[in-house]
């Protein structure tokens, strides 16, 4: 039981290097893939919702300076678009462009289908209590770090 952190921050750091393997996200850097799940994601569940820099900043924890970097490499790729806001002019909206989204598209898809595979080998029902124990590790740790 003593050793049960270690091993919890072991498969963690595992799974997490096994997914940001550049075989897996091949197509973009994980970044860029992590940003454009997160602008597509909002697009689909909250359309008349817009995200910032600022707000992607927050979510991803990346800094500033790295948030530039990744947005502005994913402008010249036409997979966002920044808008301002007709309210607040001082607010950029970032968008995810679906119109320039082939790449971001593939590599989506090949993300889905490892994580198919990976359902398949465990089943359904383990599937669904991973998913249950990741949502309430997620939203713990973020509640330990605010």
């Amino acid at each position: 039981m003593s050793n049960l952190n270690e091993d919890i921050l072991a498969a963690w750091l595992k799974l997490r290097v096994t997914i940001s393997n550049e075989r897996i996200v091949s197509d973009m850097p994980y970044n860029e893939s992590l940003i454009c799940n997160i602008l597509l994601r909002n697009h689909i569940r909250s359309p008349e919702q817009f995200l910032t820099a600022t707000d992607l900043c927050r979510e991803t924890r990346m800094l500033k300076s790295q948030m530039n970097r990744t947005l502005n490499s994913l402008e010249e790729k036409h997979l966002i678009v920044r808008e301002r806001s007709p309210k607040d002019r001082r607010e950029i909206y970032i968008k995810f462009n679906p119109q320039g989204s082939d790449l971001f598209s593939e590599q989506h898809r090949k993300n889905l289908e490892l994580v198919d595979v990976l359902i398949e080998k465990i089943g359904m029902e383990k599937a669904r209590e991973i998913l249950e124990m990741f949502t309430l590790l997620a939203g713990a740790a973020e509640e330990i770090i605010k």
